[in-house]
């Protein structure tokens, strides 16, 4: 778990509950924090192409994206570059993300 006093957290706060704010500062109860959600989303690849060629596109059309097979794939929070990691299989027909490396970022610039 990474420390609730990051900047970039914060950030993402200023403009929630100031009881929130004051929890994430380590004024108050951090409990208030943890059920704040999230959207988690892994990207796979991207391609571009025209609009023309996506209106051809039908069922079993492939999309060749910009990732080779067994490249890391990009870890977003909120919108936001957090990680990157691996596709794994969970059970038998499901997909997971095992996270390999995370992302620092400059919130300065």
């Amino acid at each position: 778990m990474s420390d609730i006093r990051n900047p970039l957290v914060l950030d993402e706060l200023k403009d929630a509950d100031p009881a929130l704010r004051r929890a994430a500062q380590g004024g108050g109860d951090l409990g208030a924090i943890y059920d704040i959600p999230v959207q988690v989303s892994a990207v796979l690849g991207r391609a571009t192409m025209q609009v023309s060629q996506l209106l051809k596109l039908g069922r079993g059309a492939m999309i060749e994206l910009d990732r080779k097979l067994g490249e890391a794939v990009d870890i977003y929070v909120n919108n936001r570059l957090v990680a990157r990691g691996e596709v794994v299989m969970v059970g038998d027909n499901r997909l997971g993300i095992t996270m390999t490396e995370i992302v620092k970022t400059d919130r300065a610039a």
